[in-house]
């Protein structure tokens, strides 16, 4: 057994503990409590005085391993997996197929206090394949990193699908192009959906297979969320509209950068806002409306935030950056929430991790001062009960 002793134990659905202790039992976490708690005399006793002491942060939109690290060749389309840019609809595809255990990225992540990421297909298409959940663990094949049944489907709006197929004439050149197809791509599932219903009672009318459609049947049958991008408001309004039209009651805004314009319609359609990257370079014209408020203004509208840095490595950077957020406004519980039990709940693995409560797994970050700082180091990082030391080596 290890017991984590002495820290500022932020429990997130319990509240914090000062001088608290974690127990840990193998892979869960056995007992959570303040300094009565009864040690084991057998303990390993890991000294977190002055420390704090979190659930393993979760980043819900990631690119590690399909962005591909360390670059060499920035230009050089084949270099890495995030897009099949041969295709604007490509639903089949499945970021698994993708993600290496052994990328650099992953050890990155978990030095800055991540114990879980999801992946996913990047922008460029308008509907780019499903994602998968992860531990930030060592692993010798992907069956030992990956959470299974965490597939989401990825969509984008935006200037992304136009710049890519639009400058070789190829639709979608414009945001009309955009919604076409992805209205078009959801009609044919909705009735390849409705025939293979109808073929349960009659098999003589079982339709033509289509892997395409196959892959997009649990997006139109509301089996799984679809994690739209858009960053502008008309974006997110038309991923809103688009998704009343078919009946979709899962998705979420990946990025929502001008969400604190749409802040109220967000909240009335019940919309889990994945926000970030922030502070942005302003290298697109979609996020030139960028605000580091928007955090606090989408948090004050009640609306479900979840924070990102849509990186690969540089997740490890995001708790600063969260930093930034509650200097503008956001709430601590707000910050701590969209690191842990938020994106659990977005990736539907909230039984597992997200809080520090008894029976969940051991995935725990101790950190030499208030997490969200610049001046704050993640020491060490537990995952499913192992220890990573994050000071044996630079980072």
């Amino acid at each position: 057994m290890i017991a984590i002793k002495g820290g500022t134990v932020v429990t997130v659905t319990n509240g914090i503990i000062d001088h608290g202790i974690v127990l840990v039992e193998g892979t869960k976490i056995a007992a959570v409590g303040g300094s009565d708690l009864i040690i084991p005399p057998d303990a390993e006793i890991i000294d977190a005085g002055g420390k704090w002491v979190t659930p393993g942060f979760i980043d819900a939109h990631t690119h590690i391993s399909t962005s591909g690290e360390p670059k060499t060749l920035p230009n050089f389309p084949g270099q890495f997996d995030i897009n099949e840019i041969s295709d604007p609809v490509t639903p089949h595809l499945r970021a698994i197929d993708a993600l290496n255990p052994h990328d650099i990225a992953l050890v990155n992540a978990r030095k800055g206090g991540f114990t879980t990421a999801y992946t996913l297909p990047g922008s460029g298409n308008v509907i780019g394949g499903t994602g998968i959940a992860f531990k930030t663990k060592t692993g010798a094949s992907v069956y030992d990193i990956v959470l299974p049944g965490t597939e989401q489907m990825k969509m984008a709006l935006g200037e992304n699908p136009k710049r890519i197929y639009g400058s070789d004439k190829k639709k979608p050149v414009t945001r009309m192009g955009i919604a076409s197809l992805l209205r078009e791509s959801l009609y044919n599932a909705k009735v390849y959906s409705e025939d293979l219903r109808r073929a349960e009672i009659n098999p003589e009318k079982t339709p033509k297979p289509d892997f395409k459609l196959d892959a997009l049947l649990p997006v139109i049958r509301n089996e799984i969320i679809c994690r739209i991008h858009a960053h502008r408001s008309d974006d997110i309004v038309t991923a809103i509209r688009i998704a009343k039209e078919f009946g979709l009651k899962k998705i979420s805004i990946e990025h929502c950068t001008e969400g604190y314009k749409v802040a109220a319609l967000l909240k009335e359609n019940n919309i889990t806002a994945v926000l970030g990257p922030m502070p942005s370079n302003f290298g697109k014209m979609e996020v030139w409306e960028s605000r580091l408020n928007t955090p606090a203004v989408l948090e004050k509208a009640g609306v479900d935030i979840c924070f990102t840095q849509d990186a690969a490595s540089g997740t490890r950077y995001l708790p600063a950056t969260i930093g930034y957020f509650i200097a503008r406004g956001l709430s601590e519980t707000g910050a701590f929430e969209g690191v842990s039990i938020r994106p659990a709940r977005l990736l539907g693995i909230a039984d597992r991790v997200g809080s520090l409560e008894a029976g969940k797994d051991a995935d725990i970050s101790i950190f030499s001062s208030f997490p969200f700082s610049s001046l704050s180091l993640c020491e060490k990082t537990i995952v499913d009960g192992v220890v990573y030391n994050n000071l044996d080596d630079a980072y």
